[in-house]
């Protein structure tokens, strides 16, 4: 397999999804009030271009992939890889209502035991118990594009809810992969280390 190629498209799409929303809104205020008054589309693109230039980082480490047993074969599970091992890299920030909101790169092993990358946007809704502040849970999606072997890397758009717990700098994540009978069904598991 040729990893060079492999990262290299991925890269270039990733730099055409970000560069359309980078040069206009790149310079706005993260309280700028004009952004309530702004299209779906626009705040989108506005909180892309501002958490790009945020300061803060994370350091994503997969754990693991779980395929439902409710929905699979046991032949095809024994065939699957369960553990994701991989690295990835992402920029985050919290808005002014707590909210998450974060760009990332990840790449890991997928249940073919064959390296696949995502790129993508990911937002979330905060709670933050009183009297518990340094605890936070939260439920969003993420909007991506990832790559698979069965598909000869081509890139492939995904929207996948996402679920976490945090306390403090370390996060736990998921988000879950509906599909057919004995495909997807996949909880997808991964630890964010924000520094």
């Amino acid at each position: 397999m040729d990893f060079s190629y492999l990262i290299k498209r991925t890269l270039f799409f990733t730099a055409l999804i970000l560069s359309a929303s980078y040069p206009v809104y790149s310079n706005t205020d993260i309280t700028d009030p004009t952004i309530n008054k702004k299209t779906p589309w626009q705040k989108l693109k506005n909180n892309i271009a501002l958490t790009w230039n945020a300061a803060d980082n994370e350091l994503y480490i997969p754990l693991n992939t779980w395929h439902n047993r409710w929905v699979y074969d046991k032949e095809k599970i024994s065939n699957y890889n369960e553990r994701a091992w991989g690295i990835g890299y992402g920029k985050y920030r919290y808005d002014q209502n707590d909210n998450w909101h974060a760009l990332y790169a990840m790449i890991f092993m997928d249940s073919h035991t064959k390296p696949q990358p995502i790129v993508g946007y990911g937002y979330q809704k905060m709670w933050i118990p009183k009297k518990r502040n340094q605890w936070r849970f939260g439920i969003g999606f993420t909007a991506s594009i990832t790559a698979r072997h069965e598909y000869h890397y081509l890139p492939l758009p995904l929207a996948l809810p996402l679920f976490s717990i945090e306390y403090n700098r370390i996060v736990l994540q998921s988000t879950y992969l509906p599909s057919p009978y004995n495909e997807g069904n996949v909880l997808f598991t991964w630890i964010r280390w924000q520094f």
